[in-house]
């Protein structure tokens, strides 16, 4: 699997594949040099990861902050290790508490869980890492006090959050500087980041749970009529999981299990096998149909059974059972369906990739989730708090109702290949919300089954499936075989990306014989950096 690159670059796209014996991919090229700078230190990629990932809470608000939560899928030499330092609800957080609601809040305190990022980045730090903790905040920490420019796409998806969350508590004073969203081209300091992340570095995260930043984070929340307690901080925890993992093409494809979304990728890649997918052209109908509706029947399911891991009805093995995905694959035909969930047996985002010379590998994603999150930002701190609490249903019928310190339903996944033998291949994301699952699918495909290097797959034209029959695709996208699927009965939209989340943002690094390859998505303003 190390060899068999097509490096030919049939898509429009500037960039080339980055090769290197030490590597980070990420969507803002400051994230990804302090990444790099940590490893020429003689740190490794876990350390690099954690100092990227430090740097996109001040680069990159609009997707991340120091109230995210986040996952990790990591390598370390030896065997493949899943991390969720995903938050739970408040205990408060009962029906009863939502009583007269229809649908969970999406903005303000009302949406916001316990953030995980801060107990990710010390738990990879205390497990893996070479570097003392405090020196991988300096690069987060110089840039939040001395200021950076704004990039182009963060500057506008700046604008757009600033317009829907200018009046959410705390937003103004920290991100409307002047009373304005910065311009492209801008020097921003964030004063009260700097503090926040010294004082995190300094304690290796306890302040955040159990210290200063703790009662200033529960003081705000119930000035803001918010149920959060200091329990809930302090009782916040990071789970170490096994990955759930399907055969396909010839390597081996892991997911973090739920209470993410990486389940429907490794549903879909089995129906692709039952389908006999890739015999045909990667872009042409006869691939790009089958591909759709199998995708749409691993999201019917995973909308109807995915939750929290210890909440599941359905356990994950059933949904991932090659005989029932077989069955599920049969049901598509050559016209487009709107297919309803299977019955198994009962049972504003960032993502960054990293690699040393040592072998060890780093899948690592971070969320505010929607644009800027909940949009609260707690006074004289800079943290910006997610809003995973959106992610519940209010059904007391359904898996993933609200309920007393439970994990909502997430869409950040990091993604993970093995090759047959056990040694790792790459690892992999695409940052974009409900985009993910599907943006997993079709860069496995094209990078594992049609052998299209790391950044051939993220510079190639992309769908969206949306309700029903209807499916995006982007104006880049053949104009024949969108004639074609509309004949098939698809509902074809053609969109622009115009900056934002719509067909997500891929960073991609794959191990070959004598280094690592990178890409990363022409979508984003990132780079990957390597030497």
């Amino acid at each position: 699997m190390f060899d068999d690159l097509d490096y030919s670059q049939p898509y429009a796209s500037a960039r080339s594949p980055v090769m290197g014996n030490n590597m980070v991919a990420c969507s803002q090229p400051l994230a990804a040099q302090a990444g790099l700078d940590m490893l020429r230190r003689g740190g490794n990629a876990v350390d690099a990861a954690i100092a990227a990932a430090m740097v996109l809470t001040v680069v990159e608000p609009t997707g991340c902050g120091i109230g995210s939560d986040a996952f990790a899928i990591v390598w370390d030499g030896k065997q493949l290790q899943g991390l969720n330092a995903s938050g739970r609800s408040p205990q408060a957080w009962t029906p009863e508490h939502f009583a007269g609601q229809t649908e969970m809040p999406q903005r303000g305190w009302g949406a916001v869980t316990v953030p995980g990022a801060v107990s990710a980045w010390v738990a990879l730090s205390e497990r893996y890492g070479k570097l003392p903790f405090a020196t991988l905040a300096e690069p987060a920490i110089g840039y939040a006090r001395d200021g950076y420019q704004v990039t182009p796409i963060i500057a506008e998806l700046w604008r757009r959050g600033a317009a829907l969350l200018k009046d959410q508590p705390g937003f103004a004073e920290c991100f409307l500087q002047g009373g304005k969203a910065p311009k492209a081209g801008e020097k921003v300091k964030l004063a009260d980041h700097a503090k926040t992340l010294e004082l995190i570095a300094e304690t290796k995260g306890e302040s955040f749970y159990r210290g200063e930043l703790a009662q200033q984070i529960i003081a705000h929340a119930h000035i803001n009529g918010s149920v959060m307690s200091l329990d809930d901080l302090a009782n916040h925890s990071v789970d170490w999981i096994d990955t759930l993992s399907v055969p396909y093409a010839g390597a081996v494809v892991h997911e973090l299990p739920p209470n993410g979304q990486g389940i429907a990728t490794l549903a879909g890649l089995t129906m692709l096998e039952a389908l006999g997918v890739g015999e045909h052209p990667v872009d042409s109908v006869e691939t790009v149909h089958p591909v759709l509706e199998a995708m749409k029947l691993a999201l019917a399911d995973l909308n109807q059974h995915v939750a929290d891991n210890e909440h599941m009805r359905v356990a994950s093995e059933h949904l991932l059972d090659p005989t029932y995905l077989k069955e599920r694959a049969a049901l598509v035909t050559e016209q487009a369906a709107d297919p309803l969930h299977g019955s198994p047996k009962a049972g504003g985002t960032v993502y960054l990739s990293a690699a040393d010379e040592s072998g060890m590998m780093v899948s690592f994603i971070q969320s505010n989730y929607m644009g800027f999150g909940s949009g609260v930002v707690v006074p004289g701190t800079g943290i910006s708090l997610q809003n995973r609490g959106a992610g519940f249903s209010l059904d007391p019928e359904h898996v993933n109702t609200v309920a007393p310190g439970k994990r909502p339903f997430h869409t950040i996944i990091p993604g993970f290949v093995m090759n047959a033998d056990g040694t790792p291949l790459m690892s992999f994301g695409l940052m974009g919300g409900p985009m993910q699952a599907q943006g997993h699918l079709q860069m496995m495909m094209r990078i594992l089954r049609y052998k299209q290097n790391p950044q051939a797959a993220a510079d190639a034209p992309r769908w969206r499936l949306e309700a029903g029959l209807k499916v995006a695709v982007e104006r880049s996208f053949d104009r024949l075989v969108i004639e074609e699927l509309r004949a098939k009965g698809h509902e074809v939209e053609i969109e622009d990306p115009s900056g934002v989340f719509a067909f997500g943002g891929a960073q991609i690094i794959q191990r070959t014989a004598d280094g690592y390859v990178g890409g990363t998505d022409p979508r984003k303003d990132g780079i990957v950096a390597a030497y």
